[in-house]
């Protein structure tokens, strides 16, 4: 009882909250008695989550409709935050997405809202709720990666490097923040059971007929736990940590070769 009290005071943020491993994570929280600030661009399910989970668990749920695409929308979130007096225990930089091809073909408009949602957004939120965490002496941030992050990946170049980025950024102010009460966990999922295939148009690639793809609830569960373990990196599934491991020793060329093969279309 003791710790769902305490629960019921801490509020966590989770951004791309309406699908995926997003929804998973919000479903796990408030299960867990947390209020919750629910981001996306989803309206409409954002507004069936609320409704859902303040009746099922008896907590507050503010959704917040938001596009992190738009620059401006980390600074909206918190100053509607702080508008309304809600404090951020916990920050879930879950939003992201990917597209698929090679790069000269590729969009550009699309890639460099990639590059605000996965990068930018991710490191303004940040930024914001951090000071208050440290100040209070409290503070949780999950950041989601990818096992992208381990190496180059041809045919979703933008993609993998905003997630190198993303574990790289994480790992480092893990190790700026020891001491202060706040930790930070980066998540590395595989390929998982969601509707990223779709969202990057990658459905008819090699990868995206993996067998056995992890299904989103295991990987929020993982996370979640990693999150309370305290765990700077969370790789859910033998077969992820195996193969983040393994590009460590291979040529740096092969990798890259491998890769590609992986995101090809099936023939």
């Amino acid at each position: 009882m003791k710790n769902t009290q305490e629960n019921r005071q801490k509020t966590v943020l989770i951004t791309g909250s309406a699908h995926g491993i997003g929804y998973q994570l919000a479903y796990i929280f408030g299960s867990h008695y947390y209020n919750l600030v629910l981001v996306d661009k989803d309206a409409e399910k954002l507004a069936l989550m609320a409704e859902e989970f303040s009746h099922k668990f008896d907590i507050i749920v503010m959704p917040l409709v938001k596009d992190l695409s738009i620059p401006t929308s980390p600074d909206e979130i918190f100053k509607e935050l702080q508008k309304a007096g809600i404090k951020i225990d916990i920050l879930v930089n879950n939003a992201g997405f990917g597209t698929y091809g090679v790069f000269s073909e590729t969009d550009l408009t699309t890639e460099l809202q990639i590059l605000q949602v996965n990068i930018i957004s991710l490191t303004y939120l940040t930024k914001l709720f951090l000071e208050d965490m440290i100040n209070q002496g409290y503070g949780k941030i999950l950041n989601v990666a990818s096992v992208a992050a381990f190496q180059p990946g041809p045919l979703m170049a933008v993609y993998f490097a905003s997630k190198a980025y993303v574990l790289s950024f994480s790992e480092a102010i893990a190790n700026e923040l020891k001491g202060t009460g706040v930790t930070v966990t980066t998540l590395c999922p595989g390929p998982t059971a969601s509707e990223f295939q779709k969202a990057a148009a990658m459905e008819e690639s090699k990868i995206a007929h993996v067998n056995r793809m992890m299904k989103t609830e295991t990987v929020a569960k993982i996370a979640y736990d990693s999150l309370m373990a305290n765990k700077t990196v969370a790789i859910p599934g033998l077969r992820n940590k195996i193969l983040a491991e393994s590009v460590k020793f291979a040529p740096r060329n092969i990798v890259t070769k491998i890769v590609r093969n992986m995101h090809e279309l099936r023939r």
